[in-house]
This record gives structure tokens, sequence and C-alpha cells, in this order.
């Protein structure tokens, strides 16, 4: 028997389609076939092999140990078709959402319940063979989260674009309940965002994008209300939308422009996490930190806790799922290529 996969095997070329055997589960590992797969910015990222790190400099992202040809795709639910010698008591079967963000498993990092910030990282889609494919090799079945009677569709995205803000969002504090959060990109993510701050019973959020098709889906959504990052005021109305200026910012894009725009809409105690990766750099000088004063820091995707509790949170009925669109995995390379050109609201998601 074979499966297809869609690899990148150049940076920057359109992915490459291939066939192979369909892999044997060895000692832990855990043969899942997967039912969906969502494409993600990151995978953008991986496509083109670099981040921009402003100024014209770049960090290679086979730098970073990175190798092709590679399966993308670290969105993956699907169902667990077999499983090695080793992997003790699974069920064949079970409809899981996989967790992606492996690290080493023996590093006090790893040891603390942190994986995802390992310093040697082996992520599925990123380091090891993903989901864009029919079947996909996971190290360990604890890494297979059930997801009940979940729509697949609907539960892949939990694993990046759900869990990344979760923690995300955990990371701003119980102010969450009090206080708006500016969710600075309304895609994917935002859209995540939204529905999550719902489930965490919070305030509300205001979110900014540049695209009024996706200010209208936010407000569609929930928002409380939504500010167009372009406008010549756009900080301005940040500052009145929130009563005397932010004070919890999410930046969900990660670029100069957003990133400026929550520090001009700040006000004193202001907390930013930046989780997007869209690049640039930043210049600021330093005393505006201790004396207005600022907490500026970066999330990174979250951890298999994290996204166990997301999942318990959605097989309770407490989490809505953001909108997906459905797309066979023969169109993997379309997929992409719509999600670089902005023309994606919500998330993608691969079919097999």
């Amino acid at each position: 028997m074979k499966m297809r996969c869609f690899c990148v095997t150049e940076h920057q070329q359109p992915l490459s389609r291939r066939e192979g055997p369909v892999p044997t589960p060895t000692g832990k590992q855990v043969l899942v076939r997967i039912s969906a797969a969502g494409v993600c910015h990151s995978d953008l990222h991986i496509w083109e092999g670099r981040y921009d790190l402003g100024d014209g400099k770049t960090l290679e992202l086979k730098d970073r140990g990175m190798k092709l040809p590679l399966t993308m795709g670290h969105e993956i639910a699907g169902t667990i078709a077999a499983a090695g010698p080793d992997a003790g008591d699974v069920k064949t079967g079970a409809s899981i959402v996989v967790f992606p963000w492996l690290g080493c498993g023996e590093c006090p990092t790893c040891r603390r319940g942190d994986e995802n910030l390992c310093l040697k990282g082996r992520s599925l889609g990123v380091y090891m063979d993903g989901g864009y494919a029919d079947y996909v090799l996971v190290p360990d079945a604890r890494y297979c989260v059930d997801i009940g009677g979940l729509d697949a569709a609907e539960a892949a995205p939990l694993a990046c674009s759900g869990v990344t803000t979760y923690s995300a969002l955990k990371k701003l504090g119980p102010g969450i309940k009090d206080e708006p959060v500016v969710i600075l990109g309304a895609g994917g993510l935002g859209h995540m965002a939204l529905m999550m701050l719902k489930a965490m019973d919070a305030k509300g959020a205001i979110v900014v994008d540049i695209d009024p098709t996706k200010r209208e889906a936010a407000l569609k959504a929930g928002a409380l209300k939504a500010i167009d990052g372009a406008a010549a005021d756009a900080a301005q109305q940040i500052i009145a939308a929130t009563g005397g200026g932010a004070l919890l910012v999410l930046d969900l894009v990660g670029g100069e422009a957003t990133v400026n725009l929550a520090l001009a809409s700040a006000r004193r105690g202001t907390e930013i996490v930046i989780v997007g990766l869209f690049g640039g750099e930043l210049r600021m000088p330093i005393p505006f930190f201790p004396l207005r004063p600022l907490a500026l820091r970066g999330s990174y995707v979250g951890n298999l806790r994290e996204l166990q509790e997301l999942v318990g949170f959605a097989k309770a009925g407490k989490l809505k799922p953001v909108p997906v669109t459905r797309r066979p995995l023969e169109e993997a390379n379309d997929a992409l290529m719509a999600l670089r050109d902005g023309k994606v609201v919500g998330r993608v998601v691969l079919i097999p």
C-alpha cells in the first residue's frame, strides 16, 4: 500500500507530490491515518526558507536544522491506524489530534512539560515529516490527544492556531476578564483568539486588521469593535475604544507596523504578547520600558498540557470552532498560495 505526501523540495517552489510506502511504526511510534491537516502561516515561512529580521537581515531555516525534502503540516487530526510493539495501551481507530511541538523529551525544559521550548526541537511538519500526507508517524502515543466526536477538520487547527492563541492569552493573565484584549490580526489566529476568549469567560476583544473583509468577519464572530490598522489615526482609535489606551495586546502579525501600533496605543502597565512571525526590526528607547512601564514578550505555540486543556474545552462545548475551508490534499500547493496571497478567512484544512 502506498501513501501520498506533498513536500517542500526547494524553497519558494511549488510543492512536490510524492508517493511511497505507508510507514510501519516501531518502538513507541504510532501510525496515524490523517483525516485533516491545517495550512498555517508558519508553513509559509518554512516554504520560503527564512524569517525576516529587518534591515535586510534574515534567519535561514537551514541554519536551525531544517532539511529538505520536508512534508509540512503541523495541524493534524486523524485516527490511530497502528502502533509499535512498545507503544503501550493504544486504541486503534481512536480519533485524535496530534501534538506536534516535540522536544528531546529528556532535558529539564521537556521534563517540566515545555517540550515546545526545547533547544533540540523536532516538531512534526518542521523538522520531521508532517500532515500534508495520507499518514504520519508520531513518536509516542502520549502526543495523540483524544477528540471524541469532534469534527476532525475543526479539531486539527487546535494543534497550532488553537494552542498558540490559548497559551498567549494565558500569558496576559487574569486581566482578560476585566479589560478588552486588542488583537492585531484577524486571520485564522485572530478568529481562534476570539473563540478562545469566549471559552475563557473574558471581557472580549477589539480587533485590528487592514483587510475590511477580515474586519467584518471578526465583528460577526463577536469582536467588540474592528479597527482599520492602516488608518492614519489607528492608534487614536484604539486608545478611544479602550478608554485611555490598550492594556492587553495580542499581536498575531508580529511585524514592524503592528508592534509599533501596539506601542503607540499603549497605556501605562501595558502587556504586549507577540505571536506572529511576519518579521522586521524593533527600535525603541530603553527607558520607556521602566517609565511607562511596558511588558513586551513573545509566545511560541504551546505545550501538551495546554492542548489537552483546549481539547477539553472543545469537547465540553465551550469552544466554538473557527470557520474552516476544506480542500482536497491534492490542492495543497494552491491552498498554501491562497494563504500567501491573503485570500483565506479562517482556516484552510486539507482532506486526504
